[in-house]
């Protein structure tokens, strides 16, 4: 389980000793690198997970009870990370392949000269309004809903999108 160096070290860290937890690190920071290496399969990524880990360890350090080393306790901690990363990284892929299609759809229709004039003419709009053309206008929900998201008032993001189409159309060349 620990040594009586190691249950000292940790003592002294909880104590707020940054030298002690720095000792705990670079005594254990090649056998959780490794493991993360190992399981992630990404070295880069693997020895930015490990940081975390010992950030998170040093963080919660008062929850840490002693049933294990240490080393297999920030072990635990590397595994939960690298697990909660790679799904995020999963939701993301599907998030932006989904967003990809609809907008492969959407775009073929579209000459590439009218997507780059209305990005531009969106970004010069002031950023409220901005945000309310790119809802309701864009996505599709309504004036309510985009005052609920945007916590302004009803009249308030009816007149953005008011404005902001007339100030598209007007960017773009149409009427008013």
């Amino acid at each position: 389980m620990m040594s009586n160096e190691e249950a000292r070290l940790i003592a002294a860290a909880r104590k707020g000793d940054g030298r002690a937890f720095a000792a705990l690190v670079a005594e254990h920071q090649q056998a959780v690198r490794g493991f993360l290496r190992r399981f992630v399969g990404r070295w880069g990524e693997a020895d930015d997970l490990a940081q975390e880990a010992f950030l998170t360890a040093w963080s919660r350090l008062d929850r840490f009870e002693g049933r294990s080393s240490f080393r297999s306790w920030v072990c635990g901690i590397g595994h939960r990370i690298a697990r909660d990363a790679h799904r995020s990284r999963v939701r993301a892929a599907v998030r932006e392949a989904g967003w990809a299609e609809q907008q492969g759809s959407a775009e073929g229709s579209t000459p590439l000269e009218d997507r780059i004039a209305l990005a531009d003419a969106m970004a010069a709009l002031p950023q409220d309004q901005r945000a309310a053309v790119a809802l309701c206008l864009g996505e599709g929900f309504s004036h309510g809903e985009a005052a609920e998201i945007l916590r302004l008032p009803l009249g308030t993001v009816k007149s953005h999108v008011t404005r902001g189409r007339e100030r598209l159309l007007q960017a773009l060349g149409g009427k008013p």
